[in-house]
């Protein structure tokens, strides 16, 4: 079956692109590139490394993010569009990004529910690039599960497929693939092109089934001889060497060449008039991540609540007071911060495929973040219910609906800006390291100003307003008002005085029962904050530099 689609051709007159350098005003990247792509055929962009191939192909493409762009570029007669152009190409990375937990049947369901009315081409697709028999295979991570290099770049080739594309871009098709798997690539190329698209391809050291493939090759150098060397050939015709060794200049020599003429003559012919689905299969799929989540929320559970067994009910010294604050300091930050740590290779991950996602116009970017945040925050409200049941059962707080709520309400809340937190820092920052070591470094003023190590009223004044800016300080304040900030018993002080509970927090440790409102609302105030600077990170920070 053929997908019906409307073919169109892309033309390009005089381009320049140009790039800051620090040492230079602008670096010319290229110079004077004219040329056409039409329907039914396959063009290849050939050279070596460093000729331009990929940079040609990103400016065309509009998938640069910097420099200077200079030349008309045209789509079927009408200038070019970026907003609209997206909507009828596909680009075809060199590096394969898809998410690992998801199958090869749902990352074509995806990309078609995103791009298109309905998943009316998805089976279609399948059959056109043989991934039928792959059809419920998880992705996988590169090189260490899940699909192969060859059958990745298969895949790549139908997520951009089955959006019905008029115009394919595809970089290095055959990259890092021996012969026989670039040779299924290419036949999946070649089916892709007897559509009646127009397809694209740069290509670095082509072998010669390979080469064949193609029906045209920018500069336009003839095709190579029957029984030729392809290496050879590539040297004999494309040199500087050979240049210096003629004493003459290819670029002039095309310049005003027939060739040259012709192709100037057909760019003038050509140039007149559901997110929260995926991240719902990739969070269940991932048991890595969840085992080790739950795992460890299991783990830090009993090991607090046997430690500080029953001390919930054992308040007679200030001491047991104390004992009971570390309990909720250590059950407060440790698994807080393991929860911001784990959560960072997870969106690291998912941010590269959101990159190139975003680039095909698949979504904008509050919707992603949304719907990564949502599916996070139920995971966290299921993780933080049975860390709540194992401490408030173990440790002995009363059973009343009020305080247990006040208990969940707080732990959900600080674990689910911990996730928050380890989102935005991802988003703000280039790299998995960078973010780790940002991370670390405010966690430990979070530490510092909590109110454990430090209680409030012994903060010096010139500090004090940090404390109000540590989350995990509005955490324990929460969490020990609502338990304990009510409580009128007196208990034994250090100098064997006495002094009702209630007035001790408040005097000694300065937490106020009557104060636990704004505390609620602080709350809901981190979380939305590290959401929103999350969502500005996806939606204006762009580390992927082309």
């Amino acid at each position: 079956m053929v997908l019906p689609f409307q073919p169109l051709s892309l033309a390009f007159n005089h381009v320049n692109y140009y790039v800051d350098m620090p040492a230079v005003k602008r670096l010319q990247l290229l110079r004077d590139i004219s040329g056409a792509f039409r329907p039914s055929i396959l063009t290849a962009l050939v050279g070596v490394s460093g000729a331009g191939k990929t940079t040609l192909m990103d400016v065309l493409a509009g998938r640069k993010t910097g420099g200077y762009i200079e030349g008309s570029i045209s789509i079927s007669g009408y200038p070019k569009n970026q907003e609209t152009f997206a909507r009828v190409s596909g680009y075809c990375e060199q590096n394969d990004s898809h998410s690992p937990y998801v199958t090869v049947y749902e990352s074509l369901l995806y990309s078609a529910w995103l791009r298109l009315a309905s998943d009316m081409f998805v089976e279609e697709v399948m059959d056109l690039v043989e991934l039928n028999p792959l059809r419920n295979a998880l992705v996988g991570l590169p090189g260490v599960d899940g699909l192969s290099t060859e059958q990745r770049k298969r895949l790549t080739i139908a997520v951009e497929l089955v959006a019905n594309p008029s115009i394919i871009f595809m970089d290095e098709p055959t990259s890092g693939l021996d012969a026989r798997a670039a040779a299924v690539v290419m036949r999946t190329v070649r089916n892709t092109v007897n559509t009646g698209r127009t397809v694209v391809c740069t290509i670095h050291q082509p072998s010669i089934d390979i080469f064949e493939a193609f029906d045209e090759a920018i500069p336009g150098v003839p095709k190579i001889k029957e029984g030729y060397n392809l290496a050879t050939w590539m040297l004999d015709v494309s040199t500087s060497a050979m240049e210096a060794q003629l004493e003459v200049d290819f670029a002039v020599i095309y310049a005003n060449s027939e060739l040259y003429r012709r192709n100037q003559e057909l760019i003038k012919e050509l140039s007149t008039p559901a997110c929260f689905w995926k991240h719902n299969w990739s969070y269940w799929r991932n048991s890595q991540y969840n085992a080790i989540r739950f795992f460890m929320t299991v783990v830090f559970g009993l090991i607090f609540g046997v430690i500080f067994w029953g001390k919930g009910n054992v308040i007679f010294k200030q001491q047991d007071l104390i004992n009971l604050l570390g309990a909720i300091y250590a059950a407060v930050l440790y698994l807080g911060a393991t929860n911001a740590s784990a959560v960072q290779s997870v969106v690291a991950i998912e941010r590269t495929v959101f990159y190139r996602e975003r680039a095909a116009g698949m979504y904008s970017e509050l919707p992603y973040a949304f719907a990564q945040v949502a599916m996070e925050t139920i995971y966290v409200a299921i993780q933080t219910l049975v860390y709540t049941l194992l401490l408030y059962s173990m440790i002995g707080f009363q059973w009343t609906g009020q305080q247990f709520f006040y208990f969940y309400y707080f732990i959900f809340m600080c674990y689910t800006y911990f996730s928050m937190y380890g989102m935005m820092v991802i988003a703000l920052t280039p790299g998995q390291q960078i973010a780790a070591i940002v991370m670390s470094f405010f966690l430990n003023f979070w530490n510092l100003f909590s109110g454990f190590l430090i209680p409030h009223p012994l903060i010096p004044v010139w500090w004090s307003w940090y404390y109000w800016c540590s989350p995990v300080a509005w955490s324990i304040y929460g969490i020990f008002a609502s338990q304990l900030g009510d409580r009128t018993k007196d208990i034994e002080l250090s100098d064997k005085s006495t002094m009702p509970i209630n007035k001790f927090l408040k005097d000694n440790l300065g937490y106020d029962h009557d104060f636990l409102i704004p505390v609620v609302f602080a709350h809901l105030g981190w979380v939305l904050l590290f959401f929103l600077v999350f969502a500005y990170g996806i939606k204006f920070l762009n580390f992927q530099r082309r």
